[in-house]
């Protein structure tokens, strides 16, 4: 057996048999473990393990070169499958995608976590601040920004040049929303700030379930926050899953900055209270099965794409998806509909359980 993967990494239809008999299997962006076996100016050779020999070259090789550059025979760094049939049969391989995809999945682990990073900001704009976090771009908010460092001002045009005097600080932060698919890191230094022992108490006097008077004091891709108008040093979270029946793009389609709200407290855990609007409005799925049946013909509002198909804004602030296979796949659907268009669908079923309407084009 030594002998046969001594020989497989000199040979890529040798270890090609070898991945199928032993039955493991590689797939495609997976990120495995590369052993560095060579490099030149036009390819770097990489061993991966009992799947035989990896390749890095051209256009991948240019990108990656500096990190191929920091490395010796026997180093193992991660690498991303980009085709498991590639030059002269090697498998081919991405160093720079699997550090962005390892990055993005430690994203993930800190926003379900909480734990306290550090980002060192590299930029600013009318909306708040940039900064790395392990090589991606990661933006607080200036909503985000903790008391000493928010905008004093309310001009936007103006936030920026308030906020130059932040760049090459370091905030402490907590990841709150990742986004892989839009490129879409959002980081809080707020977050990380625990609350006065005076909020606190304040707190006391409230109880889940109450409706309380507010004012949008901040709109973030996320959700808003409100500011309670009998006790203005407790301000409380809507997430954007809390503002309508409906999905939305950004919370700025329902309310405006320094709105007069009523919000219902949802919970109040650790110094912190998380609000709904939508719990105060008429929930549109109690009664759509007496709206709406199978094989009824409706019209409708494209509302926007997503990798399932399309939302479709129909009437009493309902919703509905027709299937990108509806198209035959997702260009095909983006060339017939367009965001915005008005038209005519037939009702494939009706599931109030899980508030789902499907559509289908009217032919």
């Amino acid at each position: 057996m030594a002998m046969e993967q001594a020989s497989a990494k000199t040979n890529p239809l040798l270890a090609q048999m070898l991945k199928i008999e032993g039955g493991q299997r590689l797939r495609d962006g997976e990120v495995v473990n590369a052993v560095l076996l060579s490099k030149s100016p036009r390819a770097a050779f990489f061993d991966i393990s009992n799947f035989g020999t990896g390749i890095i070259y051209g256009a991948e090789l240019q990108s990656s070169k500096e990190m191929i550059k920091g490395l010796n025979v026997g180093d193992t760094i991660a690498a991303k499958i980009d085709s498991l049939d590639g030059h002269m049969g090697y498998v081919e391989l991405s160093l720079s995608e699997a550090g962005r995809q390892k990055a993005w999945q430690k994203a993930k682990q800190l926003e379900e976590t909480g734990e306290v990073v550090k980002i060192k900001v590299t930029a600013v704009n009318q909306g708040g601040v940039i900064g790395d976090l392990n090589g991606l771009k990661a933006f607080v908010p200036a909503s985000q920004l903790a008391a000493e460092h928010a905008p004093k001002m309310d001009d936007r045009s103006r936030v920026a040049e308030e906020l130059k005097g932040l760049i090459g600080q370091e905030l402490a932060v907590k990841v709150i929303t990742v986004t892989p698919r839009a490129n879409k890191l959002i980081v809080s230094e707020r977050e990380t700030v625990a609350p006065s022992a005076n909020t606190k108490q304040l707190l006391e006097s409230y109880q889940v379930g109450q409706v309380v008077p507010g004012l949008v004091s901040g709109i973030a891709d996320f959700g808003i926050f409100v500011r309670f108008v009998d006790n203005p040093e407790i301000e409380g979270l809507v997430h954007i899953s809390e503002i309508d029946h409906r999905i939305i793009d950004t919370p700025k389609e329902i309310v405006n900055l320094n709105e007069n709200v009523q919000v219902k407290i949802i919970d109040i855990k650790e110094g912190r209270v998380f609000l709904s609007l939508k719990a105060l409005k008429a929930d549109p799925w109690v009664n759509v099965g007496e709206k709406y049946k199978e094989g009824q013909e409706v019209s409708g509002r494209i509302y926007k794409f997503n990798p399932f198909g399309a939302i479709v804004d129909l009437e009493s602030g309902l919703q509905g998806l027709i299937h990108v296979s509806e198209f035959g796949g997702s260009e095909e659907m983006k060339n017939m509909i367009k965001v915005g268009d008005s038209r005519e669908f037939v009702i494939g079923s009706v599931r109030p359980e899980e508030k789902r309407i499907v559509l289908k084009l009217k032919k």
